[in-house]
């Protein structure tokens, strides 16, 4: 910027120079050069001023994003929690289990389907659980098993309450058929609608929420 006003100054006086410009002429249009510069120079500070109160909004804005994730994940672990000491208690009080939880597995239509308003296990469903029971034999077959039905949003409670218990019940026949499980080591119990993991708003999320969990306890 100096050497800017400089070149100004320098080309204003040899003008006068040369020319029939007057000491005031030059001093005068020196004045106009100086106010400009100062001009751009207050111009690119406000612009630097707006710039950083933008950055600033942007920070105190995913501060509050964080804040509100942060805040969604507490109430997604409590509610888990509350899943778990619920089974464990129903568990006890069959007279089932010790009362703790070795493990979970969670089967939901965001990565197989049970079909659209079905309760049918899909080949998809069927590997998955395969899976499970492979580890469940592996590992331990003196244990209990809750498996929890879970339904989005969309229907009736009342019709999400039995669709949810049709499908824990289909998961407890098919790994007493093919895995000779005992019955009376499984509980097929259901939520309904009434326990998400995401919000009902869009298909991804109901997805989510259409789930069967199975509580592995001892």
């Amino acid at each position: 910027m100096k050497k800017m006003l400089l070149a100004w100054i320098i080309l204003l006086a040899v003008s006068g120079l040369t020319g029939c410009a007057t000491k005031s002429y030059v001093d005068k249009q020196v004045d106009k050069a100086l106010v400009s510069g100062i001009g751009l120079v207050r111009t690119q500070m406000e612009g630097s001023i707006s710039d950083l109160q933008k950055s600033v909004a942007e920070v105190k804005e995913d501060v509050g994003t964080a804040k509100s994730d942060v805040k969604e994940l507490k109430e997604a672990v409590a509610e888990q929690k509350n899943l778990i000491s619920e089974a464990i208690a129903r568990a006890q009080e069959a007279g089932k289990a010790k009362g703790k939880l070795l493990y979970e597995a969670v089967i939901s239509e965001e990565a197989v389907s049970f079909g659209s308003h079905q309760s049918k296990i899909s080949d998809d469903a069927k590997a998955a659980i395969d899976n499970f029971a492979d580890i469940l034999i592996k590992e331990n077959k003196n244990v209990y098993l809750e498996i929890q039905g879970h339904t989005d949003s969309i229907g009736s409670a009342k019709y999400n309450l039995k669709l949810g218990q049709d499908r824990a019940d289909a998961v407890r026949r098919y790994l007493h058929e093919k895995y000779d499980i005992p019955l009376h080591r499984m509980n097929a119990f259901s939520y309904g609608e009434t326990k998400p993991v995401a919000p009902n708003d869009i298909e991804a999320n109901r997805a989510k929420n259409r789930r069967v969990a199975i509580m592995v306890m001892e």
